[in-house]
């Protein structure tokens, strides 16, 4: 099984032996790392990497995926603005994650213009197209995209457009989970294309707090498997450090220029995502400069509404690392990618999607 999911990768020898090194440096206890990376989840689950771990080792994902983290009452907000007459323009993967009551989807289906975009450009352009329409943007993601939305925001774009901004930051929701001591971590993968915004900085903190080891790692099978032997490395020698395996795209200090934007863009606020309570500043919200451009201002949306998730759907859990895709009871059952019933089902790089599609289970 496991030759056939490595077969044909050009680097198939290198992931065996750091495998074997994996296995001879273990510690006698044991042993569990948590990424919050969609795409570290992907190639995890579709090279079988977490069969060629030992049993001590446990590789979890965290709150990886921007479509699973962003909160209901902000998919509420972006159906009652739809449902208002305007046009709602926001990335596929979101169409389908269930709010409180019904998907993007649900609502399309009702009548209510929402399109899908690849970049905010497109949306942007839309509104110039169409200016006798309101187009309003569902900007989510992490650090990765916030600096498009800043962009845009900054570069004058028509008055018919506005943002529903939901972008999340990382590190933030990395201490939380440290914070809360809910589930053992020895060891964080940090995500690669966040970092190649904010750098491997941010991340010292929670090192020198926690006393926790990080390594930032690539996507492709060889950059995962030495991801973490840096890490048991770092463990074997007591040491809580920020190492950078993805040395091609990360630098320490980041993309200095797409900081600069977001600092010029937004400001930090606390915010409850998906599966968490209110995390201290570990959001955006557009500063006073840019309120004009503000959905959630021009439209009036009504108060966030408390969410309880449907019964017996565990992603809350899946998206805190407490447990894996297949331990929900609906995995696969009621909640599939075709009818999901929790987020972390819809997206592509959503854990129990990615599971799904390809297995992804230790043995």
């Amino acid at each position: 099984m496991i030759d056939e999911m490595l077969k044909g990768y050009r680097n198939r020898k290198t992931v065996l032996r750091l495998a074997d090194e994996i296995r001879s440096r273990m510690p006698k206890r044991r042993i569990k790392i948590v990424h919050v990376c969609g795409s570290h989840e992907r190639t995890i689950a579709m090279f079988g990497l977490r069969s060629l771990l030992p049993e001590s080792l446990e590789v979890f994902s965290g709150p990886g995926c921007p479509v699973c983290c962003t909160p209901v009452f902000e998919i509420d907000e972006a159906i009652e603005v739809a449902r208002g007459g305007a046009t709602i323009t926001t990335f596929g993967d979101m169409l389908r994650v269930p709010g409180s009551n019904g998907s993007l989807l649900d609502c399309r289906g009702e009548g209510c213009d929402v399109r899908v975009v690849y970049s905010i450009s497109d949306a942007v352009e839309m509104a110039r197209q169409e200016p006798e329409r309101e187009i309003v943007h569902m900007a989510i993601g992490f650090e990765t995209t916030a600096p498009t939305t800043a962009v845009a925001l900054l570069s004058s774009p028509p008055k018919n457009f506005s943002v529903l901004v939901s972008h999340l930051l990382i590190p933030p929701a990395m201490e939380f989970l440290l914070e809360s001591g809910e589930t053992q971590i020895d060891g964080f993968i940090c995500p690669g294309h966040v970092s190649t915004i904010i750098g491997s900085r941010p991340y010292e903190p929670i090192s020198e707090r926690y006393g926790v080891p990080q390594v930032i790692a690539g996507f492709e099978p060889v950059d995962v498997m030495l991801g973490i032997l840096m890490l048991i490395k770092q463990i074997n020698q007591g040491r809580h450090e920020v190492e950078v395996e993805y040395t091609r795209s990360v630098r320490r200090e980041g993309n200095q220029a797409a900081l600069e934007l977001m600092k010029r863009a937004f400001i930090k606020v606390g915010k409850a995502w998906r599966g968490f309570p209110e995390i201290q500043d570990s959001a955006l919200e557009l500063r006073d400069e840019l309120r004009e451009f503000d959905g959630r201002k021009k439209f009036g949306v009504r108060k966030r509404r408390i969410y309880e998730p449907p019964k017996g759907c565990r992603c809350n859990e899946v998206l805190r690392g407490v447990i894996y895709p297949w331990e929900c009871p609906l995995f696969k059952k009621a909640c599939t990618p075709e009818h999901p019933v929790g987020p972390c089902a819809v997206s592509s790089e959503g854990a129990c999607n990615v599971a799904m599609r390809y297995g992804g289970m230790p043995r």
